[in-house]
This record gives structure tokens, sequence and C-alpha cells, in this order.
């Protein structure tokens, strides 16, 4: 990609950032992300909840407010009735709204397989963006949902998933990332990304790089959703699994942590929850603030001095 030098833009690609940033004036400026993918459910109402939870997603991790969202569309005019996308699109619409954000439109083609998404627009006043790249020595790391949305969606795909299971694994994936990141933003956080597809490894290994630290982390069973680590040991696993150990795997100390907790953190997320990192000062007040907003939460790991290896794992 071509390099862009204004000083206008506060964000762009080089810190992998989850959304652009561009300074329209002082005390604002416009934040913009893009995300679509194929269907993950077989309900085309719920796949339309869960594609727009991701979108916004990666607006929240910057700790902006959405405006407004743009469908984005591509579906088999021939293979599917139009009957389900309107499914698709109020599933949408409904996140939409219950974002406080509005849809104002989009963009569709047709296309052999079908997938949905949005580009979302938000704001965030220039001195209260939070990056990839603000995490220090000593900041604990916190989670906001737990892992295991992409073990569990290829057990759905392979028919062995149990309803009461499915049922949860759709709440955690329609369930905006608004609390944890008002919460975050409202009690210092000094960086925060949403964890998607790159997995927790990859996007904790994103963060370290881009704030020159190390991660230790120190998984536990605790951060994941039920059956997951069961699912991983059996050989469910996700083909964006393997992806994500080939391209971080170099960059990760794995330590003593088995083979199935480690494909764990590699599996890629859909709709993911934050990964705060915020002082040890300030833990308390955000705990107590996820807390009220009834939002899971785990401390996973710490920052510390940059050493040999991006992130660390360490025994719980």
């Amino acid at each position: 990609m071509p390099v862009a030098t204004d000083p206008r833009i506060l964000v762009d690609a080089s810190s992998r950032d989850d959304a652009a940033v561009f300074r329209l004036t002082p005390d604002r400026a416009i934040v913009a992300s893009v995300d679509f993918f194929t269907p993950i459910v077989d309900d085309a109402y719920t796949f339309g909840r869960i594609a727009a939870t991701n979108a916004f997603s990666d607006i929240y991790a910057m700790g902006a407010t959405p405006l407004f969202a743009l469908n984005l569309v591509g579906w088999p005019r021939e293979g599917l009735p139009f009957d389900l996308l309107g499914e698709v699109l109020r599933g949408g619409a409904d996140t939409t709204r219950a974002a406080g954000a509005f849809l104002l439109g989009g963009h569709s083609v047709d296309d052999p397989e079908p997938k949905y998404g949005m580009a979302v627009i938000g704001e965030v006043h220039p001195d209260r963006i939070v990056t990839n790249a603000g995490a220090r020595a000593g900041d604990a790391l916190v989670l906001t949902k737990p892992l295991g949305t992409g073990i569990l969606s290829t057990a759905l795909k392979q028919e062995s998933l149990d309803a009461p299971l499915l049922r949860r694994l759709t709440r955690l994936m329609t369930a905006l990332n608004r609390g944890p990141a008002e919460a975050a933003v409202e009690f210092g956080a000094r960086a925060a990304t949403d964890v998607t597809g790159y997995g927790l490894l990859g996007h904790v290994c994103q963060m370290a790089e881009a704030s020159g630290v190390s991660i230790r982390l120190a998984p536990s069973p605790r951060w994941f959703l039920p059956r997951v680590l069961e699912l991983a040991a059996a050989g469910v696993k996700p083909a964006g699994l393997d992806r994500n150990r080939e391209f971080y795997g170099p960059k990760v100390a794995a330590g003593t942590c088995g083979p199935a907790m480690v494909d764990g953190l590699y599996d890629p997320q859909t709709s993911g929850g934050l990964l705060i990192a915020v002082p040890p000062k300030r833990l308390g007040a955000l705990f107590g603030s996820l807390r009220r907003r009834r939002v899971w939460n785990a401390v996973v790991g710490e920052a510390v001095a940059r050493g040999g290896r991006a992130v660390e794992l360490r025994p719980a």
C-alpha cells in the first residue's frame, strides 16, 4: 500500500490498528473501518447480527463512538432467495440501532458465495484515541469475552455442537463491545484491540510489537468457552488457526502450554472481545465498571520490558 503522509492522518495501517483515524478539527477526528465475511451460522438474521457486531467492534476498539454504517453485500442472485438476504439485512439493521448509530445505505454485488458486513464510521477526540501502540511495561492485560468461537463454529459445521452451547456462542458473537469500550476509556486504557481473526496470540503479538514491549500470558482454561479445549484436543479447528500459528509462532515463546491450549490461543475469533491494557492502579476501577455492565472479564497477562519474543506463555 502507498504510504500517505499528512498531519491529519492520526492512525493508519502501519501500526496494525483496528481502524483508520483522520483529524477533522482540533477536537474531532473521524474513525473508519470495514469488515465482512461468509456465513458463520445457518440462521440468516443471526448471521447479519454477528457480521454487524464484528464490524462495529473495530470502532469500539479505538475508543470511538460509531455514527453510521453502510452495508456490504455479496449475494448469489440465482442461488439463494432474496427473502434470506432481507433477514441478513434486518439483523444488521437491528445491531446498528443497538449501537446507537444509523444505517445509511450500502452496496451489493452478484456473488456465488454469500457475504455480508459493513463499513462503519465513528468519531473520537484526537487526544482520546485508544490505539494498539500505547501499552507500557507494568500494564495489566484484560480480555472481555471468552475464547473459542472459531473452534465452536467449526464444530457447528460438523454438526457436533449441541443447542445450548450454540445459543451461548450466538449470544457472545452478537454482544456489542460498547460497554467494554466505554469502561476502557473511562478508566484510562493505554491500549486496546479487538480479538478477531488473528486469535488472541496474533493480536497480542501486534500490540506488543506496536508498543515496543513484550507481553506475558498465563493461559487458563477459564479463558475458553465450554468444550473448546476438548474439541481442540480432538483435532477440531478452523483453517485459519494453523495460518495464525505459522505467521505468529516465531514471535511466541510457548513455554509448557499443552497443544490444545495453544490451539485455543491461535483460534481465529469472530466478533471477539476487547483486549485492554490498563495501568495496575486503575485495574480495580475497570473491573468494577465491567461488572456493573455485566461484562465477562479476565486478566490474561501483563506487559513487560521488551525481551527476545513479543509474547511469552507462562504457567498459570
